[in-house]
């Protein structure tokens, strides 16, 4: 039988079960930690304790929030991210790297290497990885938008119209011209043409600035 003990409180955000069964299953073991929880999505964590030393945190989850938003979120009350992901999506390891994770860690990672993550992102360091350095690192390609450029892309992209994205940001419809054109220029400029607004929302899609689609499942 497992004695309780205190440690570092580690929370867990992953919309499978099984992966948080398994990772309380692991924490649990660990003299110098506490499994402190285990939710579908941030806020639902939050909803049950905010007192967390570090957060592992999947990429994609069924919300369809963004890594960004989720990284956001926790580091604005001062709780550092670990991601624990599948590594499937490189673009999504890329925003979480730029949006402040200590590093990346794969889901089919050895027992021991996970735990030697968890406590290097518990010292505030970086967690040195092929996936984080590598998105980082080789993504030259990568277009970082100002907050309004980002808003803008994210409602013109997904189908709202130029009279519409000025009414939803308070701006007038030129400045949502001359906002697009700018979205278009760095593109351009970063070798990734976008010439036309589903060509935007390619874009998007590619920096996370929206979702993925997902595909609906046959009856």
């Amino acid at each position: 039988m497992t004695m309780a003990h205190s440690g570092a409180r580690i929370g867990v955000v992953d919309d499978h079960e099984q992966i948080v069964r398994g990772l309380r299953a692991t924490l649990v073991e660990q003299p110098d930690m506490t499994f402190a929880g285990g939710a579908a999505t941030v806020p639902d964590l939050l909803a049950s304790t905010a007192d967390l030393s570090l957060v592992l945190l999947d990429l994609r989850l069924d919300d369809d929030s963004t890594p960004r938003d989720n990284i956001g979120v926790l580091s604005d009350k001062g709780i550092p991210t670990l991601v624990y992901t599948s590594g499937d999506e490189m673009y999504q390891i890329r925003e979480a790297a730029t949006a402040g994770t200590l590093g990346v860690v794969r889901k089919n990672a050895r027992e021991p290497d996970l735990l030697a993550a968890i406590r290097v992102a518990l010292t505030g360091d970086t967690v040195a990885g092929v996936d984080w350095a590598s998105a980082i690192d080789s993504d030259h390609q990568f277009v970082d938008l100002s907050p309004q450029q980002r808003r803008v892309l994210q409602l013109y992209a997904a189908g709202e119209s130029q009279i519409r994205v000025a009414h939803e940001l308070g701006i007038s419809s030129d400045t949502v011209t001359d906002y697009v054109n700018r979205i278009r220029d760095r593109y351009r400029s970063a070798g990734r043409a976008a010439p036309t607004k589903i060509d935007l929302y390619k874009r998007a899609i590619e920096d996370g600035w929206l979702p993925i689609p997902r595909r609906r499942r046959r009856a």
